[in-house]
């Protein structure tokens, strides 16, 4: 018992020791990091062709399905294609005279949004880079969207930066596999064209705004609660103070405001929308988006990316920030959380299937 009680205190010391080291280096880090200047580069710009991906894709499956021997001999004749087309490719560039025109290239962006739309950043640089190369009228650019809306300013922002695409003459599809309502719907709408799958969720054109009130609470236990404003718009509603007609009245005309924005905003960009229908907070999966012309088109991501494979050089164009080590922790914590709920919730009812 005396072994197991010191091993116990040496083990506690040694926990206790890692967990400090850990704790200072973080704060380390994080301080570091605070301090860089907002134009030090902290990520980089990822490119690669989407052309090649599915291309290995379709030939990887097809030498799984061939004999040994089957294998050898498609793999020596796919070398000598591969080689004569480079070669064909050569001799094309060298011929004198005029070169036909190469195909428009395809940039394929994506965009998953939180309620604080955080991806903005990475999109914005993703989107100054193919502007930089972009041929107006030529090329398109692809952005797979998933978002389900919302804070007001923060959605408007990206859907800013998708409108500098529009604004430089290059052709803008949106992609929704899965949703795009409110401001991710006000992202979508300010494509040429937008295509979503059978069963994606679009719409949800309003505007909501919530919050709970503790006045009565804090009076039933003698809690004064002062809010002291100068001006008189300066708080309509509060979380602990207590709430007048007047002051809601003030906020419904801010939120019919703000949702007047939102129509206009998507009237605009979508001219063949009857607005008033659709403009009423519901939503719409993808079929019957496609009734009331929320959208263009029925057609998964990858079966638009795959087909524009075969017309054009597909180029996936994306900003990786690097995480800072806190960020990393934390995002291992959370996975191994999550990893750990799902698997008691996965036991949990297998038990009540049996």
């Amino acid at each position: 018992m005396e072994f197991l009680t010191e091993y116990g205190l040496f083990l506690a010391k040694v926990i206790t020791f890692v967990i400090a080291a850990v704790v200072i280096v973080s704060i380390i880090i994080s301080a570091t990091h605070k301090e860089r200047s907002d134009d030090e580069d902290d990520g980089e710009l990822q490119v690669f062709k989407l052309n090649e991906k599915y291309r290995k894709l379709r030939e990887s499956v097809q030498a799984k399905l061939m004999t040994d021997q089957e294998r050898k001999n498609w793999t020596k004749a796919k070398k000598k294609e591969h080689k004569a087309e480079k070669k064909a490719g050569k001799a094309k560039k060298e011929e004198a005279g005029a070169v036909k025109e190469a195909p428009g290239r395809i940039y394929v962006l994506d965009f998953d949004g939180d309620i604080k739309a955080s991806d903005v950043d990475p999109l914005r640089r993703a989107i100054s880079a193919v502007l930089s190369v972009a041929e107006p009228g030529k090329d398109e650019v692809v952005i797979r969207l998933e978002s389900g809306g919302g804070l007001v300013h923060s959605y408007g922002l990206a859907a800013a930066q998708l409108d500098r695409i529009r604004s430089k003459g290059i052709h803008l599809t949106a992609c929704v596999d899965k949703v795009a309502a409110s401001g991710g719907y006000m992202m979508a709408c300010v494509a040429d064209r937008i295509i979503a799958s059978p069963f994606a969720v679009l719409g949800s054109i309003g505007v909501v705004a919530q919050l709970p009130n503790f006045h009565r609470l804090l009076k039933k236990h003698n809690v004064d609660f002062e809010v002291l404003t100068a001006g008189e718009h300066k708080r309509t509603m509060t979380v602990f103070g207590e709430n007048t007609d007047k002051g809601r009245q003030k906020f419904l005309e801010d939120l019919d405001d703000t949702h007047g924005l939102f129509k206009d905003y998507v009237s605009e960009r979508r001219p063949d929308l009857n607005i008033a229908a659709v403009a009423t907070g519901d939503i719409w999966f993808g079929k019957r988006a496609l009734e009331v012309n929320l959208i263009d088109e029925i057609k998964t991501s990858d079966e638009y990316i795959i087909e524009a494979c075969d017309r054009a050089d597909v180029v996936s164009v994306s900003f990786q920030r690097k995480r800072t080590l806190p960020e990393k922790l934390g995002l291992a914590t959370s996975t191994a959380l999550e990893h750990t709920v799902w698997k008691v919730l996965s036991a949990f009812r297998n038990q009540k299937i049996q």
